[in-house]
């Protein structure tokens, strides 16, 4: 784990260096920023035109930033890149989760946090992201009316078109797609893709399954994925 970098955006600098020390405890390296412009600099600065610098496998983000905003800067990076992003805020509010949920983080941490949680979100989102990465494609795609799912290459295309997904929307259409006559609760669906205990986070699902449809409906206005009431989610 010595060579995964985790770029830590907190203008806060005790919360910013207790980040870092429960980061470097794990192994990982990090480095600090500690406004969202500051983020931008290393994040977008000497990077090819439309990337991001691959210095970094993880960023964990605070919302409430000097310079540019949290959200802004989530939207810029998910223009560029799909890399692991976890939101540590100390916003409590349902609209702020759900709305930074949408714009593209893969997770949502509440100050105060508590280090084994920031260790298990951490761990559980580089094992997803890594979890098929390696280069070529050197699996069958999973095919579904329309849709085709690379494993390995972590890809999906529409008709041929690339979706671009978070991770955590790439990991719920693998599911689904695996079995698509299956229902998957939401319960199943937060423990297999978030790969952590389920506290009821239903609406964590909701959102991510939502943004999944209106993705593909973008690239195909045929129904792929059902709601099965009381119960959970299947391909349609």
């Amino acid at each position: 784990m010595a060579d995964t970098k985790i770029l830590i955006v907190e203008d806060d600098a005790d919360i910013n260096q207790i980040l870092a020390r429960i980061m470097k405890s794990q192994g990982y390296e990090t480095v600090s920023a500690f406004s969202g412009s500051e983020a931008e600099l290393r994040l977008f600065a000497g990077a090819e035109e439309g990337g991001i610098s691959k210095e970094y496998d993880l960023i964990l983000l605070d919302l409430m930033l000097p310079g540019v905003m949290g959200e802004e800067l989530i939207r810029e990076i998910r223009e560029r890149s799909d890399i692991p992003l976890i939101v540590i805020s100390a916003k409590t509010a349902l609209e702020d989760k759900v709305q930074v949920l949408n714009a593209g983080a893969d997770d949502y941490l509440i100050k105060p946090f508590e280090k084994e949680e920031v260790i298990a979100r951490v761990n559980g989102a580089l094992r997803r992201y890594r979890r098929h990465m390696g280069g070529a494609d050197r699996q069958q795609p999973i095919h579904y009316k329309k849709l085709a799912l690379y494993p390995e290459a972590r890809e999906v295309k529409v008709d041929g078109q690339p979706l671009a997904l978070t991770g955590h929307e790439f990991d719920i259409l693998y599911l689904l797609m695996q079995n698509p006559s299956k229902v998957y609760s939401r319960e199943s669906l937060y423990e297999q893709v978030w790969q952590g205990g389920y506290y009821g986070e239903d609406n964590t699902v909701n959102v991510h399954v939502s943004n999944l449809r209106k993705k593909i409906a973008a690239a195909d206005g045929e129904e792929y994925i059902k709601t099965v009431w009381g119960i959970g989610f299947k391909m349609a």
